[in-house]
């Protein structure tokens, strides 16, 4: 049986071996720092550029979680009109897997000639590819209601609406976490892609810059600092799901 602690630190362990890897490869090959920064150079650039990089993430932190604020609320109505309906299960959801397949980069033009350039484009990039994840989790959670545990509420004296608000939306919250860990990785994804195309700020922004000047440790400073933003709040939602949801990690937390 594997130790809780060890479990706890494989991902620390497992990226400080990826980076240490990393490093020799980069020094005994002697790979060109224009090409392929070393750990070390990216750390430095990190360091020399923290005042810029700090000011570009900021700007991305804050539009990400504007645009998947959005996507929570559109998400979850969405998510309980399609779960708690059959007629709108069977209508939208086959729409909303087409509109899904579609990639969000290109909507970025549009936006621009919509919004101009700047928040607006970014924010709804963040949740146009962030909202359904929240939106299929919730639908699964309602619609995954067992006919039995229904049927004896209806027995009891529950009303449709009883049972959906009072057992399918609980019955949800497991998935609707797990849809939040996915989603606001992707929401950071939309951001920066919008970033790149249309915007004078953020880490998007200042990929593009770094690449066109040949500063590739600054470029990849820049991923480290998206991948750490979104990494953390993944943590803070699985802090969440397992204070509100434990009734669902009972078997996790016994071991």
């Amino acid at each position: 049986m594997i130790s809780p602690k060890v479990e706890r630190w494989s991902p620390w362990l497992l990226l400080l071996a990826v980076v240490v890897l990393w490093q020799v490869l980069c020094s005994a090959l002697a790979v060109s720092e224009f090409i392929f920064p070393s750990p070390a150079r990216i750390a430095t650039q990190l360091w020399e550029f923290k005042g810029e990089i700090g000011k570009h993430a900021w700007r991305t932190y804050w539009v990400t979680m504007a645009g998947f604020g959005i996507a929570i609320v559109v998400g979850v109505l969405l998510g309980f009109l399609i779960g708690s309906s059959r007629l709108a299960y069977a209508a939208i959801y086959p729409l909303m897997t087409g509109f899904n397949a579609l990639p969000k980069a290109a909507f970025v033009p549009i936006l621009v000639v919509w919004f101009g350039i700047g928040v607006g484009p970014a924010v709804l990039t963040a949740f146009l590819i962030s909202f359904f994840p929240i939106t299929v989790n919730i639908a699964t959670g309602l619609a995954t209601l067992e006919p039995e545990l229904e049927d004896v509420l209806r027995v009891l004296g529950a009303k449709r609406w009883d049972v959906l608000v009072k057992v399918g939306l609980p019955r949800s919250m497991p998935y609707f976490f797990g849809s939040l860990k996915v989603a606001i990785t992707l929401a950071f994804v939309g951001t920066t892609v919008s970033e790149m195309t249309a915007s004078n700020e953020g880490i998007g922004y200042l990929l593009v810059s770094a690449g066109s000047a040949m500063q590739m440790g600054l470029a990849f400073a820049g991923l480290v600092v998206v991948g750490a933003m979104a990494m953390a709040m993944y943590e803070l939602f699985s802090l969440f799901e397992v204070r509100i949801t434990g009734w669902a990690h009972r078997s996790s937390q016994s071991r």
